[in-house]
């Protein structure tokens, strides 16, 4: 059977609860072969997709839960680096039909807290298609994204929708994405996001934003300059700071009208299914992270035996 028809297969028996009783190592085994063509060495883990998957089951720090939630997030990023650089909150809701949209901006993004994906944008109420909005939005809302990726700090995060502060780059159309991958506190690798909504694509380049011809789960292209962004110096030292004492956080910023904001914290980044092509840089990559030495040696923070 096609291995995208496995993926797809399991992905819908666990939306439904099927996988909800299987225990997160068995689990991660088997999509990780779904998804990545071959076997999870967990107890050796080499690569960057692998040592992902190690640090789902076993690096657990309670900041972590607070650190993901959409909402929460904001004032752990102010704590650390200052307010300025959190994108400014319109409001905050359990559910849609809570929503007072004569209240909010003529242009904002409604996001849930919760987990990945939920996302709407409005750039004009006139042309706000609402049925569609609710239909997506509540449907996340039902979603525990802790059981798709056993991505453990999503399990006790409360479901709600957030509204925020429309922003655009210079295309005033979309907002490129500055995704600095951080490893045991040293920014070593940057993606940029581009053209989602007519050809998504994805370049990556180093620190000092060379270009590197190496395609991360969406084409890259060589063709197509990014330009080295105005404050790229501030977002590594920014980065930096937030990934303190953490052996892996990918810190996403965004550069909008002369100001740059964090947009999210990632612990594991395409929840450790990012594929690479050539695929060495896998190995590559997962050079650059080095495990917890206490947690390999001991037992993970729930208890867990390694």
């Amino acid at each position: 059977m096609n291995r995208t028809i496995i993926h797809r297969a399991i992905s819908y028996l666990a939306s439904v609860g099927m996988f909800r009783f299987i225990a997160d190592k068995p689990y991660l085994k088997l999509t990780y072969w779904a998804r990545m063509g071959k076997p999870l060495q967990i107890d050796q883990p080499r690569s960057f997709s692998e040592k992902t998957q190690w640090l789902k089951l076993y690096d657990r720090r309670n900041e972590y839960v607070r650190m993901v939630d959409k909402y929460e997030s904001r004032q752990y990023i102010a704590d650390m680096i200052g307010e300025e650089f959190v994108i400014p909150v319109i409001g905050i809701w359990d559910d849609f039909d809570s929503i007072d949209f004569n209240l909010l901006p003529d242009r904002f993004v409604l996001k849930t807290t919760h987990d990945s994906g939920g996302v709407v944008i409005c750039r004009d109420k006139a042309d706000f298609d609402y049925k569609l909005a609710r239909k997506k939005l509540s449907k996340h809302l039902r979603k525990n994204f802790y059981y798709f990726s056993r991505e453990w700090p999503y399990q006790d995060v409360k479901p709600r929708i957030l509204a925020e502060k429309y922003l655009a780059d210079e295309s005033g159309r979309e907002l490129k994405d500055y995704k600095i991958h951080v490893f045991n506190g040293t920014p070593r690798l940057i993606h940029v996001d581009y053209g989602r909504f007519e050809e998504h694509k994805r370049n990556l380049y180093s620190t000092d934003w060379n270009y590197i011809d190496v395609g991360m789960t969406f084409p890259t292209d060589a063709a197509i300059t990014v330009g080295r962004p105005e404050k790229l110096d501030l977002m590594l030292e920014l980065s930096r700071i937030m990934a303190k004492d953490i052996p892996y956080l990918r810190v996403d910023f965004y550069s909008a009208h002369q100001n740059i904001y964090v947009g999210e914290l990632t612990l594991y980044s395409n929840s450790g299914y990012e594929v690479l092509q050539p695929e060495a840089y896998d190995l590559i990559i997962g050079g650059w992270l080095e495990l917890p030495v206490e947690l390999k040696r001991g037992k993970a923070a729930d208890g867990v035996d390694i």
